[in-house]
C-alpha cells in the first residue's frame, strides 16, 4: 500500500482510512435500509430496528475505549466520552417505550458487528481506531444530514435524535475536528497502521450486513402481516 502523508509528514490514518473506505461507503449508502433511509422511505419501525442493531456494537467501541483509555495508543480518542450508546438507550426509549430491547429483535447480523468490534479490542486496542473512526466521525459528518432527513421524512424530534446531538459535549464542527486529530495521533502511535486500515474495510462490511439484513427482515415482517 502506497503510504498517505498528512502536511506534517506523519502517515495520515484517517486520510488512508477514507481511500480504503471509499468505495464500501457509496456501496453502503446504495444498499438495504441504509439505502431507504437516505432517500425517505423509511419507516419509525425499520429505524428503531437499525437502532437496536447498532445499539451493541456502540457499547463494545466504548467498551474497548474505556479499557484502553490509559494507553499510549488510544488514550487521546478515550478521553472524548462520546456516550453514543447512552444516547440511542433514549432515542430507543422515546421511539418504542422503555421495554425496546423486548420489542425489537437483536439480527445475527448485530451480534455479529458487536463480536467484531470486541475481536478488534484485543491486544492492545489499536483496531477500534477504525470502528471509532466509521462510526463517530460517520455521526459527526453524514450523520447530520440523516438527522436532517428523519425530521423531514419521519417527523422525528429531538427526543428521538439525540444520537446525532453532541451539543452537551461540544460544537459538532469543533469537536470533529478535535476527534479527528485524536484519531491522527493515535494511528500515529499504532505499531501496525495497515491492520488498522484493513479493521476499516471490515467495519464498512459489518455496515452494509447489517443493512441489509434490517430490510430483509422489515420486508419478512410485512410478508407475515399480508398473510
Amino acid at each position: 500500500m502506497v503510504a498517505i502523508f498528512a502536511d506534517n509528514d506523519a502517515p495520515s490514518i484517517v486520510t488512508a482510512l477514507y481511500a480504503r473506505t471509499k468505495a464500501l461507503h457509496l456501496e453502503a449508502e446504495k444498499t438495504g435500509f441504509i439505502n431507504e433511509m437516505l432517500h425517505g422511505r423509511a419507516s419509525r419501525h425499520g429505524y428503531a430496528l437499525l437502532l437496536r442493531n447498532l445499539h451493541p456494537p456502540y457499547r463494545e467501541i466504548e467498551g474497548g475505549l474505556e479499557r484502553h483509555r490509559n494507553s499510549a495508543i488510544l488514550a487521546p480518542m478515550a478521553r472524548y466520552r462520546l456516550a453514543r450508546t447512552q444516547a440511542i438507550e433514549a432515542d430507543l426509549i422515546a421511539l418504542c417505550g422503555p421495554n425496546w430491547a423486548d420489542q425489537l429483535p437483536l439480527l445475527p447480523e448485530g451480534e455479529a458487528y458487536a463480536r467484531t468490534i470486541a475481536r478488534s479490542a484485543d491486544g492492545d486496542g489499536s483496531r477500534l481506531i477504525a470502528h471509532a473512526y466509521t462510526r463517530y466521525l460517520g455521526d459527526l459528518n453524514g450523520g447530520q444530514i440523516v438527522r436532517r432527513l428523519l425530521e423531514k421524512s419521519l417527523g422525528l424530534g429531538p427526543r428521538e435524535l439525540t444520537h446525532y446531538d453532541f451539543s452537551a459535549i461540544a460544537e459538532p464542527t469543533a469537536l470533529k475536528t478535535d476527534y479527528r486529530r485524536a484519531i491522527e495521533a493515535a494511528g500515529a502511535a499504532a505499531p501496525d497502521p495497515s491492520a488498522i486500515i484493513a479493521e476499516g474495510a471490515v467495519a464498512f462490511e459489518c455496515n452494509i450486513a447489517l443493512s441489509v439484513a434490517v430490510q430483509l427482515h422489515l420486508a419478512s415482517e410485512a410478508a407475515t402481516r399480508a398473510q
